[in-house]
Protein backbone atom coordinates (compact mmCIF):
# COMPACT_ATOMS: atom_id res chain seq x y z
CA UNK A 1 0.00 0.00 0.00
CA UNK A 2 1.38 3.34 -1.11
CA UNK A 3 2.43 5.69 1.50
CA UNK A 4 0.33 9.56 2.08
CA UNK A 5 2.05 12.18 1.66
CA UNK A 6 2.00 14.45 4.18
CA UNK A 7 3.58 18.53 4.71
CA UNK A 8 5.85 17.11 6.67
CA UNK A 9 7.77 14.44 3.99
CA UNK A 10 7.18 18.05 1.65
CA UNK A 11 9.17 19.82 4.56
CA UNK A 12 12.22 17.03 4.32
CA UNK A 13 12.23 17.28 1.08
CA UNK A 14 12.71 20.68 0.37
CA UNK A 15 14.52 21.43 3.81
CA UNK A 16 12.16 23.79 5.47
CA UNK A 17 9.40 23.49 8.41
CA UNK A 18 6.18 21.95 7.79
CA UNK A 19 4.54 25.24 9.26
CA UNK A 20 6.44 27.10 6.24
CA UNK A 21 5.13 23.93 4.39
CA UNK A 22 1.62 24.32 5.15
CA UNK A 23 1.27 28.22 4.89
CA UNK A 24 2.57 27.75 1.30
CA UNK A 25 -0.17 25.07 0.43
CA UNK A 26 -2.54 27.96 1.67
CA UNK A 27 -1.05 30.55 -0.13
CA UNK A 28 -0.45 32.71 2.97
CA UNK A 29 0.88 35.93 1.94
CA UNK A 30 4.00 35.77 4.84
CA UNK A 31 5.80 33.36 2.38
CA UNK A 32 7.50 34.69 -0.42
CA UNK A 33 5.32 33.61 -4.10
CA UNK A 34 8.94 31.75 -5.42
CA UNK A 35 8.91 29.57 -1.84
CA UNK A 36 4.96 29.01 -2.81
CA UNK A 37 5.48 28.04 -6.24
CA UNK A 38 7.92 25.46 -5.50
CA UNK A 39 5.66 24.03 -2.34
CA UNK A 40 2.81 23.79 -4.66
CA UNK A 41 5.04 22.12 -7.35
CA UNK A 42 7.08 19.63 -5.22
CA UNK A 43 3.10 18.79 -3.77
CA UNK A 44 1.70 17.73 -7.07
CA UNK A 45 5.10 15.66 -8.12
CA UNK A 46 5.17 13.72 -5.00
CA UNK A 47 1.41 13.07 -5.09
CA UNK A 48 0.10 15.12 -1.72
CA UNK A 49 -3.27 15.18 -1.13
CA UNK A 50 -4.85 18.11 0.79
CA UNK A 51 -7.14 16.48 3.83
CA UNK A 52 -9.69 18.58 3.41
CA UNK A 53 -11.71 17.16 6.30
CA UNK A 54 -9.03 17.26 8.91
CA UNK A 55 -8.31 20.75 7.87
CA UNK A 56 -11.98 22.03 8.15
CA UNK A 57 -12.47 20.02 11.83
CA UNK A 58 -9.46 22.16 13.00
CA UNK A 59 -11.12 25.15 12.23
CA UNK A 60 -14.24 23.28 13.56
CA UNK A 61 -16.37 23.09 10.92
CA UNK A 62 -16.93 20.16 8.39
CA UNK A 63 -18.05 22.71 5.66
CA UNK A 64 -21.66 20.27 5.49
CA UNK A 65 -24.79 21.07 5.69
CA UNK A 66 -27.48 18.72 6.73
CA UNK A 67 -30.85 18.67 5.17
CA UNK A 68 -33.74 16.71 7.12
CA UNK A 69 -36.54 16.21 4.34
CA UNK A 70 -40.29 14.82 5.15
CA UNK A 71 -39.43 12.82 1.65
CA UNK A 72 -38.47 13.28 -1.23
CA UNK A 73 -40.07 11.93 -4.36
CA UNK A 74 -41.78 15.53 -4.82
CA UNK A 75 -41.17 17.90 -7.56
CA UNK A 76 -41.61 20.41 -5.23
CA UNK A 77 -39.05 19.00 -2.66
CA UNK A 78 -36.64 18.40 -6.12
CA UNK A 79 -36.62 22.28 -6.80
CA UNK A 80 -36.37 23.14 -3.59
CA UNK A 81 -32.87 20.74 -3.60
CA UNK A 82 -31.51 22.65 -6.47
CA UNK A 83 -32.49 25.79 -5.05
CA UNK A 84 -30.11 24.82 -1.74
CA UNK A 85 -27.57 23.05 -3.96
CA UNK A 86 -27.29 26.05 -5.92
CA UNK A 87 -26.42 28.11 -3.22
CA UNK A 88 -24.24 26.23 -0.99
CA UNK A 89 -22.38 25.44 -4.36
CA UNK A 90 -20.73 28.86 -4.43
CA UNK A 91 -19.91 28.56 -0.73
CA UNK A 92 -18.18 25.61 -1.09
CA UNK A 93 -20.16 23.27 1.10
CA UNK A 94 -22.14 19.93 0.43
CA UNK A 95 -24.68 18.94 2.04
CA UNK A 96 -25.88 15.47 3.41
CA UNK A 97 -29.88 14.71 2.47
CA UNK A 98 -31.92 12.69 4.95
CA UNK A 99 -35.53 11.90 5.09
CA UNK A 100 -38.24 11.23 7.24
CA UNK A 101 -40.87 9.34 5.43
CA UNK A 102 -43.47 11.10 7.23
CA UNK A 103 -42.32 9.38 10.32
CA UNK A 104 -41.50 11.72 13.56
CA UNK A 105 -39.91 8.68 15.02
CA UNK A 106 -37.11 8.27 12.03
CA UNK A 107 -37.03 12.18 12.10
CA UNK A 108 -35.76 12.78 15.20
CA UNK A 109 -33.05 9.81 14.63
CA UNK A 110 -32.27 11.60 11.77
CA UNK A 111 -31.91 14.94 13.44
CA UNK A 112 -29.25 12.86 16.01
CA UNK A 113 -27.65 11.36 13.18
CA UNK A 114 -26.86 14.84 11.38
CA UNK A 115 -25.31 16.45 14.95
CA UNK A 116 -23.26 13.50 15.42
CA UNK A 117 -22.15 13.82 11.74
CA UNK A 118 -21.11 17.70 13.01
CA UNK A 119 -22.96 19.35 10.09
CA UNK A 120 -22.55 23.46 10.38
CA UNK A 121 -25.87 23.68 10.01
CA UNK A 122 -29.25 22.50 9.05
CA UNK A 123 -32.11 22.84 6.91
CA UNK A 124 -35.58 21.58 7.89
CA UNK A 125 -39.10 20.93 6.75
CA UNK A 126 -41.00 18.44 9.26
CA UNK A 127 -42.64 15.23 8.98
CA UNK A 128 -46.66 15.22 9.11
CA UNK A 129 -46.48 13.30 12.64
CA UNK A 130 -43.76 15.67 14.22
CA UNK A 131 -45.77 17.41 16.96
CA UNK A 132 -42.93 19.59 18.65
CA UNK A 133 -39.26 20.60 17.41
CA UNK A 134 -37.50 18.95 21.09
CA UNK A 135 -35.06 16.73 18.84
CA UNK A 136 -33.71 19.80 17.50
CA UNK A 137 -32.74 21.43 21.24
CA UNK A 138 -29.41 20.19 20.94
CA UNK A 139 -28.56 22.15 17.80
CA UNK A 140 -29.90 25.47 19.51
CA UNK A 141 -27.71 25.20 22.90
CA UNK A 142 -24.50 24.48 20.49
CA UNK A 143 -25.71 27.26 18.57
CA UNK A 144 -25.82 25.45 15.22
CA UNK A 145 -28.01 27.56 13.17
CA UNK A 146 -30.80 26.11 11.73
CA UNK A 147 -33.50 27.23 8.89
CA UNK A 148 -37.40 25.32 8.96
CA UNK A 149 -38.87 25.45 5.60
CA UNK A 150 -42.35 24.93 4.33
CA UNK A 151 -43.37 22.54 6.90
CA UNK A 152 -43.01 24.55 10.61
CA UNK A 153 -43.50 25.00 14.22
CA UNK A 154 -44.37 29.30 13.58
CA UNK A 155 -43.39 29.55 17.65
CA UNK A 156 -40.16 27.87 16.60
CA UNK A 157 -37.24 30.60 17.94
CA UNK A 158 -35.30 30.26 14.59
CA UNK A 159 -35.87 31.73 10.90
CA UNK A 160 -38.37 29.95 8.81
CA UNK A 161 -39.42 30.51 5.29
CA UNK A 162 -42.73 29.99 3.88
CA UNK A 163 -45.50 30.94 1.40
CA UNK A 164 -48.92 32.56 2.67
CA UNK A 165 -51.10 29.39 2.77
CA UNK A 166 -53.45 31.02 3.99
CA UNK A 167 -54.10 33.95 0.98
CA UNK A 168 -53.47 31.15 -1.28
CA UNK A 169 -56.37 28.63 0.31
CA UNK A 170 -58.45 31.63 0.09
CA UNK A 171 -57.44 32.50 -3.57
CA UNK A 172 -57.74 29.03 -4.64
CA UNK A 173 -61.67 28.64 -2.51
CA UNK A 174 -62.49 32.00 -4.01
CA UNK A 175 -61.95 31.88 -7.47
CA UNK A 176 -64.25 28.10 -7.12
CA UNK A 177 -67.19 30.72 -5.61
CA UNK A 178 -66.89 33.21 -8.63
CA UNK A 179 -67.36 29.98 -11.14
CA UNK A 180 -70.60 29.88 -9.66
CA UNK A 181 -69.26 26.73 -6.78
CA UNK A 182 -71.25 26.86 -3.51
CA UNK A 183 -71.07 23.24 -2.83
CA UNK A 184 -66.97 23.18 -2.08
CA UNK A 185 -65.41 19.75 -0.95
CA UNK A 186 -61.85 20.21 0.35
CA UNK A 187 -59.04 17.07 1.01
CA UNK A 188 -56.39 18.03 2.61
CA UNK A 189 -53.80 16.19 5.14
CA UNK A 190 -52.86 16.65 8.86
CA UNK A 191 -54.58 20.11 10.23
CA UNK A 192 -51.69 19.77 13.18
CA UNK A 193 -49.07 20.58 10.34
CA UNK A 194 -49.02 24.09 9.49
CA UNK A 195 -49.10 24.53 5.85
CA UNK A 196 -52.66 22.16 5.64
CA UNK A 197 -53.74 24.66 8.39
CA UNK A 198 -53.52 27.90 7.38
CA UNK A 199 -54.72 26.41 3.51
CA UNK A 200 -57.92 24.92 5.35
CA UNK A 201 -58.44 28.55 7.05
CA UNK A 202 -58.34 30.34 3.80
CA UNK A 203 -60.90 28.07 2.64
CA UNK A 204 -63.18 28.39 5.56
CA UNK A 205 -62.92 32.29 5.42
CA UNK A 206 -63.61 32.34 1.30
CA UNK A 207 -66.40 30.36 2.22
CA UNK A 208 -67.33 33.10 5.15
CA UNK A 209 -66.95 36.06 2.95
CA UNK A 210 -69.20 34.96 0.61
CA UNK A 211 -71.59 34.26 2.63
CA UNK A 212 -71.55 30.72 2.55
CA UNK A 213 -71.93 28.14 4.87
CA UNK A 214 -69.01 25.73 6.15
CA UNK A 215 -70.19 21.96 6.67
CA UNK A 216 -67.50 20.00 8.27
CA UNK A 217 -68.43 16.78 6.25
CA UNK A 218 -67.21 18.49 3.45
CA UNK A 219 -63.81 18.31 4.14
CA UNK A 220 -61.79 15.05 4.43
CA UNK A 221 -58.16 14.70 6.11
CA UNK A 222 -56.06 12.11 4.62
CA UNK A 223 -52.58 11.50 3.50
CA UNK A 224 -52.82 12.55 -0.01
CA UNK A 225 -52.01 9.33 -1.28
CA UNK A 226 -53.85 7.22 -3.96
CA UNK A 227 -55.99 4.70 -2.08
CA UNK A 228 -56.59 7.32 0.63
CA UNK A 229 -57.92 10.07 -2.01
CA UNK A 230 -59.67 7.53 -3.54
CA UNK A 231 -61.57 6.67 -0.71
CA UNK A 232 -61.80 10.13 0.53
CA UNK A 233 -63.04 11.61 -2.97
CA UNK A 234 -66.03 8.44 -2.93
CA UNK A 235 -66.86 9.24 0.31
CA UNK A 236 -67.32 13.23 -0.90
CA UNK A 237 -68.96 12.47 -3.80
CA UNK A 238 -71.80 11.34 -1.19
CA UNK A 239 -72.61 15.32 -0.42
CA UNK A 240 -73.05 15.88 -4.42
CA UNK A 241 -70.19 18.54 -4.27
CA UNK A 242 -69.96 21.25 -7.08
CA UNK A 243 -66.40 21.39 -6.70
CA UNK A 244 -62.92 19.78 -5.09
CA UNK A 245 -59.77 22.14 -3.60
CA UNK A 246 -57.35 19.79 -2.96
CA UNK A 247 -54.26 20.68 -1.36
CA UNK A 248 -51.94 18.05 -3.34
CA UNK A 249 -52.20 18.12 -7.40
CA UNK A 250 -51.24 14.76 -7.22
CA UNK A 251 -54.43 13.83 -5.40
CA UNK A 252 -56.42 16.40 -7.66
CA UNK A 253 -54.93 14.23 -10.31
CA UNK A 254 -56.30 11.29 -8.71
CA UNK A 255 -59.47 13.04 -7.57
CA UNK A 256 -60.05 13.83 -11.27
CA UNK A 257 -59.51 10.60 -12.57
CA UNK A 258 -62.17 9.08 -10.00
CA UNK A 259 -65.04 12.12 -11.06
CA UNK A 260 -64.48 10.73 -14.68
CA UNK A 261 -65.00 6.92 -13.31
CA UNK A 262 -68.50 8.33 -11.97
CA UNK A 263 -69.07 9.58 -15.49
CA UNK A 264 -69.05 13.23 -14.37
CA UNK A 265 -67.37 15.99 -16.26
CA UNK A 266 -64.65 17.90 -14.86
CA UNK A 267 -65.14 21.13 -14.87
CA UNK A 268 -68.78 21.36 -16.01
CA UNK A 269 -70.46 19.19 -13.73
CA UNK A 270 -67.69 19.52 -10.71
CA UNK A 271 -64.77 21.99 -10.77
CA UNK A 272 -61.28 21.05 -9.51
CA UNK A 273 -58.24 22.49 -7.85
CA UNK A 274 -55.21 21.37 -7.01
CA UNK A 275 -51.96 22.82 -5.05
CA UNK A 276 -48.40 22.75 -5.77
CA UNK A 277 -47.98 23.66 -9.62
CA UNK A 278 -46.27 19.95 -10.00
CA UNK A 279 -45.65 18.84 -13.78
CA UNK A 280 -48.28 16.25 -13.95
CA UNK A 281 -50.99 19.11 -14.06
CA UNK A 282 -50.15 20.76 -17.04
CA UNK A 283 -50.38 17.01 -18.44
CA UNK A 284 -53.66 15.39 -17.44
CA UNK A 285 -57.14 15.98 -19.31
CA UNK A 286 -58.66 18.40 -18.01
CA UNK A 287 -55.26 21.04 -17.33
CA UNK A 288 -55.27 21.49 -13.34
CA UNK A 289 -55.71 24.96 -12.17
CA UNK A 290 -52.88 25.29 -9.12
CA UNK A 291 -51.05 27.09 -6.97
CA UNK A 292 -47.61 28.05 -7.64
CA UNK A 293 -45.15 26.50 -5.05
CA UNK A 294 -41.47 28.60 -6.02
CA UNK A 295 -39.68 25.39 -5.01
CA UNK A 296 -36.09 26.51 -5.78
CA UNK A 297 -37.07 30.21 -4.56
CA UNK A 298 -37.81 28.78 -1.49
CA UNK A 299 -34.40 26.78 -1.55
CA UNK A 300 -32.39 29.76 -2.47
CA UNK A 301 -33.72 31.98 0.39
CA UNK A 302 -33.37 29.19 3.05
CA UNK A 303 -30.03 28.63 2.20
CA UNK A 304 -28.87 32.21 1.82
CA UNK A 305 -30.41 32.73 4.99
CA UNK A 306 -28.38 29.87 6.64
CA UNK A 307 -24.97 30.86 4.80
CA UNK A 308 -25.82 34.34 7.18
CA UNK A 309 -26.05 32.62 10.26
CA UNK A 310 -22.61 30.53 9.43
CA UNK A 311 -21.02 33.62 8.29
CA UNK A 312 -22.07 35.70 11.53
CA UNK A 313 -21.92 33.11 13.86
CA UNK A 314 -18.20 32.97 13.26
CA UNK A 315 -17.61 36.66 14.43
CA UNK A 316 -19.62 36.07 17.17
CA UNK A 317 -22.91 37.88 16.05
CA UNK A 318 -26.11 36.50 15.32
CA UNK A 319 -28.90 37.00 12.97
CA UNK A 320 -32.48 38.25 14.37
CA UNK A 321 -34.97 34.63 13.69
CA UNK A 322 -37.81 36.55 11.25
CA UNK A 323 -40.59 34.12 9.30
CA UNK A 324 -39.72 35.04 5.64
CA UNK A 325 -42.79 34.95 3.41
CA UNK A 326 -41.89 34.30 -0.67
CA UNK A 327 -44.45 35.14 -3.41
CA UNK A 328 -46.89 32.25 -4.97
CA UNK A 329 -49.30 32.97 -7.35
CA UNK A 330 -52.58 31.27 -8.48
CA UNK A 331 -52.80 29.75 -11.92
CA UNK A 332 -55.84 29.22 -14.12
CA UNK A 333 -56.65 25.95 -16.06
CA UNK A 334 -59.78 24.50 -17.34
CA UNK A 335 -60.21 22.01 -14.11
CA UNK A 336 -61.51 24.95 -12.04
CA UNK A 337 -63.09 26.75 -14.99
CA UNK A 338 -67.12 25.89 -14.44
CA UNK A 339 -67.96 28.96 -15.93
CA UNK A 340 -65.58 30.61 -18.31
CA UNK A 341 -64.13 27.15 -19.68
CA UNK A 342 -64.77 28.04 -23.11
CA UNK A 343 -63.02 31.41 -23.04
CA UNK A 344 -59.53 29.43 -21.97
CA UNK A 345 -60.00 26.45 -24.38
Amino acid sequence: MQKEITIYDIADKLGISATTVSRGLNDNPRINKKTREKIHATAKEMGYQHNTLASNLRKQQTKTIGILLHEVNSNFITSVLAGIEKVLAKEHYDILITHSAESGEKEIANAKNLLNKRVDGLIVSLALSSKNIDHFTPYFERKIPVVFFDRIIPEADCTKVVIDNFNCGYNATAHLIAQGCKKIAHITADLARNVYNDRFLGYKKALKNNKITFKKELVKVCNLDKAETIAATNELLKQKPDAFFITSDFAAAVCIEVLHEHNLRVPKDIAVFGFNNDTLGDLITPKLSTIDYPGILMGEVAAEELMKKIKLKKNNKKLIDQTITIPSEIIIRQSSLKKDYKKYQ
